[in-house]
């Protein structure tokens, strides 16, 4: 099947794929590109020259920084940022929590905090999780209490990641206990450098730190720093998942990831059994590249459509084979992994299997895969 676009939309394609290349600076897109960790100063740097450019909140309103493009325009802007290697703009400020403030905040949470989030000025760590309510989430522990005009947070929150590097954290808090779960759940805006805040690493099979604990004792947080309503945290935290699970199914990334493991090891796909699994390989991230597509064309009014549950499932799916794949090819040279850059061992081939680890992670976050899959049976299948 050949994919056309329209002129107009071939020329923003082509617009975006020529700032990408020559606007952010080489040396991060090559970190991207090569599967390195990226700093804290090269995610602000990217981040600050799409803001700059108007390509860092392309879905907000556009009143706040955002884009009055097409749903196959915003494909596109997400599609060719992969390919080229240019860090996508940190999801718990753009995806997370600017729409939420946009959508729920006060006029002058607005103010204070949008322009901050969408340049990166401010960045934002993800306080969802506990030890004994991730998945069911409604279960979360973490009491904040009215003390005159403020409240008063003690609690944990885990698998916050990015942590480290994080000026203020968005955090379910339970204000009221003695009402159903759901309806007891508030959300407050947390300076991380309040007294009472802890930050403590975990540190990840793949070797890394990525994600950390972060607890509260007795944190003061100023009343006008609450989130909507008391009480309307879980309707927040149902409108901020479904942002989170936009861009979930990296097919740009995957093809670039696949793309770039046939250059670099050319000399293992003498094999013909290789061959074929890198050609079935490629025809799936064709159709799911189609089904991308589809699903830009036919969502309307920000209401996605079913089959993009199709795109988280077979994303992370594909996604992960890719990782296996270059495990596979790079044999015994995967597990030296920690060896320094004096080793002689090929960088990519020891960069392998930290990927391979962590892409563990891509068939849980946004929805796990099996959750995808209920939705696929009731509103695609009907089941």
């Amino acid at each position: 099947m050949q994919l056309e676009l329209s002129p107009a939309d071939a020329e923003f394609r082509t617009r975006m794929r020529e700032f990408f290349t020559t606007e952010v600076p080489r040396e991060i897109r090559d970190t991207v590109l090569e599967g390195r960790h990226l700093t804290r100063e090269q995610i602000v740097q990217s981040q600050r020259i799409l803001d700059a450019e108007g390509l860092a909140v392309p879905h907000w309103p556009v009143e706040w920084g955002g884009q009055d493009w097409t749903d196959l325009q915003r494909h596109l802007w997400h599609e060719e940022m992969q390919r080229a290697g240019v860090p996508a703009p940190l999801a718990f400020n753009t995806s997370m929590i600017g729409p939420v403030i946009a959508h729920f905040g006060s006029e002058e949470q607005k103010k204070r905090f949008l322009p901050a989030t969408a340049s990166l000025d401010i960045w934002w760590s993800q306080g969802f999780s506990e030890p004994d309510a991730g998945s069911d989430l409604a279960g979360l522990r973490t009491a904040a209490v009215r003390d005159g005009d403020d409240w008063v947070v003690n609690g944990q929150k885990t698998w916050t990641t990015l942590g480290q590097y994080g000026d203020w954290i968005f955090t379910l808090v339970r204000t009221d206990p003695e009402v159903k779960k759901q309806a007891g759940i508030s959300m407050l805006l947390i300076d991380m450098t309040t007294p009472g805040v802890e930050v403590r690493p975990i540190e990840l099979i793949d070797g890394g730190h990525e994600v950390n604990e972060v607890w509260f004792s007795d944190v003061r947080v100023p009343g006008d720093l609450l989130v909507g309503e008391p009480g309307q945290g879980w309707t927040i935290a149902k409108f901020l998942l479904g942002n989170e699970r936009v861009g979930v199914a990296p097919v740009g990334a995957t093809k670039r990831a696949l793309a770039t493991l046939k250059a670099t090891a050319a000399d293992r796909l003498a094999d013909p059994l290789v061959r074929a699994r890198v050609a079935e390989l490629e025809n799936d991230l064709l159709a799911l590249e189609l089904t991308a597509l589809r699903v830009a064309a036919h969502s309307s009014e920000g209401a996605p459509h079913p089959a993009s549950s199709v795109l988280k499932l077979r994303g992370t799916e594909l996604q992960q084979a890719v990782s296996e794949l270059a495990l596979d090819l790079a044999g015994p040279a995967s597990l030296a992994a920690r060896a320094g850059d004096d080793s002689p061992l090929e960088g990519w081939a020891r960069r392998t299997a930290p990927t391979y680890l962590n892409l563990r992670k891509a068939s849980i976050y946004g929805g796990s895969n099996e959750i995808q899959r209920q939705i696929i049976s009731r509103t695609i299948l009907g089941l």
